[in-house]
């Protein structure tokens, strides 16, 4: 009897200290530090594995269709993102490279072969492939170790800006102060009355990754808007992923 009591409190005291180290601490407090030792430790927190395969789920708004569907999502670093929407059929596949971006409709039997264009059509802002990777993984658009920074602290999180912005727009940067992910992360062309915000409002720890588990896109510009919401239901890393696409003979091409 004794030996089952000590094991039960070893099993729960084990399992409290493995649950323990497997959260993120939200109670953390952003205090002073320098714009560059927090850039620093933001690209150090960059995604280092090699492949994802996840499963998402997926809210799509754009005032036009508003939709909910799931999506299987890969990456292979810094090579190839691969998308699958589906709702009872397969409703979209798109594969993107550093060099182009490739996409079918399975409902509109359409197809586009190209280069980013699509993307900067969906968003409002050019964005390259490393950047749409960055997105997708919590990190920074841009290189906030390349320009010197400014930094505040608001809304408990450290808010990088560069000290000189680009010609055309303002892109702003809010750092978790627990992990140093991005909160959020925002580019803003008040000329052209356009804006990205993209959110994270969390995150969790998968195979000690820090991985988001939702992601909020809200793309503005004028005459129409494109909101994504996505929601992770499971992730894997470092395993053999498939990536293979073909275009269905028939489908039209769409000209960008």
């Amino acid at each position: 009897m004794k030996f089952i009591k000590y094991f039960v409190v070893f099993v729960v005291v084990f399992t409290a200290c493995k649950t323990k180290k497997s959260l993120i601490d939200s109670s953390v407090l952003a205090e002073e530090m320098s714009a560059k030792k927090v850039a620093r430790k933001h690209v150090a927190a960059n995604f280092d594995k090699k492949t994802i395969d996840a499963k998402l789920k997926a809210n799509f708004n754009n005032s036009k269709l508003k939709q909910t569907f799931s999506v299987s999502f890969k990456i292979k670093k810094d090579e190839v993102i691969w998308l699958k929407g589906t709702k009872f059929i397969t409703l979209f596949k798109a594969k993107i490279t550093p060099t182009s971006v490739r996409f079918y409709s399975s409902l509109n039997k359409t197809y586009f072969d190209g280069d980013f264009s699509m993307l900067k059509k969906i968003l409002g802002t050019d964005i390259n492939f490393n950047q749409l990777q960055n997105l997708l993984l919590g990190q920074s658009l841009l290189n906030v170790k390349k320009k010197k920074q400014e930094v505040i602290i608001e809304n408990n999180s450290y808010v990088l800006s560069p000290n000189e912005q680009e010609k055309l727009f303002d892109i702003f940067f809010s750092v978790n102060p627990s992990h140093f992910k991005l909160n959020k992360q925002s580019i803003v062309n008040s000329k052209k009355n356009r804006r990205l915000d993209v959110v994270y409002p969390s995150y969790n720890i998968f195979a000690g990754v820090i991985f988001p588990t939702e992601i909020k896109i809200k793309a503005k510009q004028p005459g129409s808007f494109t909101n994504i919401d996505f929601t992770l239901k499971s992730v894997q890393f470092d395993t053999d992923v498939n990536t293979s696409f073909s275009i269905p003979k028939g489908y039209k091409q769409i000209k960008i």
